[in-house]
C-alpha cells in the first residue's frame, strides 16, 4: 500500500510541477521566486501548486502588487525562498550522507550546515544582493540572522519527519529508494509548516523579503538593460533590510528582542531534535 501511496504521489507531483513551470512565466513575479516556487513544487507536489495558485498567481492582468501585499502572501513568498535554497542543500546532504551511510546524528548535522550555507550564501545572499546595493559582502551580514531563524525553523519540522519515517520504513536511509524520496518530501513539507510563522515574523518586521512584483518596461536608455524584464524587482511592500551591520536599525526591533527570538528559534530546533531522539532512536 506504500509503495502505491508513493507512486500516486510522485505522478502528482510531476503533473503539479509541469503545471507550475509552464503558468508561472506569465506571472509577473520576481525570477528567484519564480524559481523557488518551482523547486518547493518539486518537493512539495500538489501543496506546492496549490499554493502558487493562491498565493502568487495573478487574478488579473494588472493585479498582482495589490494581490500579494496582504501579510499572508507575503510570508508565503518568504517561506518559499526559505524552503527552496535550504532545501536544496539538506537534500543534496542527505544524499551524501545516504551513499556515505553517515552515523545519523552526523548526517542531520551535515544537512544542517549544507542547507544553511547553500540557502544562505547563495538563494539569500547572491540572488537578492541587488536589494543590498549589489553589494554581496553587505548582503552577507544583513541575511544572516533572518535566514539562521527561519533555517532552526524549518530543520525542527524536518527532522523529527525524517528519523521517525525513516526508523520505521525499511530501506529508506538509501537514496536509491523511492521511500527515501518520499519521506524527505514529507519532512521538507513539514519544515515548510513549521518555518511559516518565523517567516511572517521576519516579514512583519522587515528583516526579509515578500512577495515581490516585476514590472515591465520598455527599453530605455536612461535604464540598464539588467534591470528591465523579469531579472530585477522594480515593486515591492517595503520589507527589506537596509542597513549594512545591524538588522535591527533597519527593522525598528529591539537587540534584546532579536536576541530573544534568537534563542526561540534554538529551543524549537531542540524540541525537534528531542522529539526525534524520543521517537525514532536518533
Amino acid at each position: 500500500m506504500l509503495d502505491g501511496a508513493i507512486l500516486m504521489w510522485f505522478i502528482l507531483t510531476a503533473m503539479a510541477l509541469l503545471f507550475v513551470i509552464a503558468d508561472i512565466r506569465n506571472t509577473p513575479e520576481s525570477g528567484i521566486l519564480k524559481l523557488a516556487f518551482v523547486i518547493v513544487t518539486a518537493f512539495t507536489g500538489p501543496i506546492g501548486a496549490f499554493l502558487y495558485v493562491l498565493g502568487c498567481r495573478e487574478p488579473l492582468p494588472g493585479l498582482h502588487e495589490e494581490y500579494v501585499r496582504a501579510r499572508w502572501r507575503q510570508a508565503l513568498g518568504s517561506s518559499m525562498h526559505c524552503v527552496a535554497g535550504d532545501g536544496i542543500g539538506i537534500l543534496t546532504a542527505a544524499v551524501i550522507g545516504g551513499f556515505l551511510t553517515l552515523p545519523k546524528t552526523v548526517d542531520l548535522v551535515f544537512e544542517y550546515v549544507l542547507g544553511f550555507l547553500f540557502g544562505w550564501s547563495i538563494f539569500q545572499a547572491l540572488f537578492m544582493r541587488d536589494m543590498a546595493g549589489g553589494s554581496y559582502a553587505r548582503s552577507l551580514k544583513t541575511t544572516f540572522l533572518p535566514e539562521l531563524l527561519s533555517m532552526n525553523c524549518l530543520m525542527a519540522g524536518m527532522i523529527p519527519v525524517m528519523v521517525i519515517s525513516m526508523a520505521n520504513v525499511a530501506g529508506s536511509h538509501h537514496p536509491q529508494s523511492p521511500a527515501f524520496w518520499f519521506i524527505m518530501c514529507m519532512a521538507l513539507l513539514t519544515g515548510f509548516v513549521a518555518s511559516y510563522p518565523m517567516n511572517w515574523w521576519l516579514v512583519a518586521h522587515h528583516l526579509k523579503h515578500g512577495m515581490l512584483t516585476v514590472h515591465k518596461t520598455k527599453p530605455d536608455e536612461s535604464r540598464p538593460s539588467r534591470h528591465e524584464g523579469h531579472q530585477m524587482p522594480m515593486s515591492m511592500e517595503p520589507s527589506t533590510p537596509t542597513s549594512d551591520h545591524n538588522p535591527s536599525a533597519a527593522s525598528g526591533v529591539s537587540a534584546r528582542t532579536l536576541a530573544f527570538v534568537t534563542v526561540l528559534s534554538f529551543l524549537v530546533l531542540v524540541i525537534g531534535v528531542g522529539l526525534a531522539a524520543f521517537f525514532g532512536k536518533l
